[in-house]
């Protein structure tokens, strides 16, 4: 039998720096996740954090294979309504069929944009693809039977025998150092 959808779990994690009509927020902050108009999850509602909220929140939600996208909406609740602070669009391409499996646990910022198009903070996220292993690398699925921690692929995470993968981009200080050749 075919599958039409994958099932993705991301964790939201925390945002910097947001704001609101160019003003530190204050609180209630909570973030709003789309795969499609039918399909989203909201997170729970920061109350302490402010400018810089933290959720630690997973989702677990299915995702269509013909899915481009998946839209991180951060919201403000307030005394006058519900507001906009920011939005990122995730391409499906930056956690599926890149350089790391799509089951690995990825850890990834955005640019948050407010309803005008300017750079409104950022959102830290980490997701996966809950799939079987075999899809993504068949000599590993035959090595360990498709456990990742027997054949160990990966990072343990905090000493529990949860295997991920960190992926990342080097960032250069712009002063030239002897050791790198």
């Amino acid at each position: 039998m075919e599958t039409k959808s994958r099932t993705l779990e991301i964790t939201v994690l925390s945002a910097e720096d947001l704001r609101i009509d160019n003003k530190p927020v204050k609180k209630n902050a909570y973030v709003v996740v789309c795969v499609d108009p039918f399909n989203n999850k909201a997170t729970k509602v920061d109350g302490e954090g402010g400018s810089y909220p933290s959720w630690n929140d997973k989702l677990v939600m299915e995702i269509p294979l013909q899915t481009r996208f998946v839209t991180l909406l951060v919201k403000c609740k307030g005394s006058r309504g519900e507001k906009t602070v920011g939005l990122a669009r995730i391409p499906v391409m930056d956690f599926v069929g890149g350089y790391s499996p799509a089951t690995c646990l990825q850890f990834l910022s955005y640019r948050l944009r407010d309803p005008k198009g300017l750079k409104n903070g950022i959102i830290n996220v980490s997701l996966r693809v809950k799939e079987p292993l075999q899809d993504c690398s068949s000599q590993a699925a035959a090595a360990g039977g498709g456990n990742a921690a027997t054949i160990g692929l990966g990072i343990p995470i905090d000493g529990r025998r949860d295997y991920g993968m960190v992926t990342g981009i080097p960032i250069w200080t712009g002063s030239p150092s002897n050791s790198l050749f």
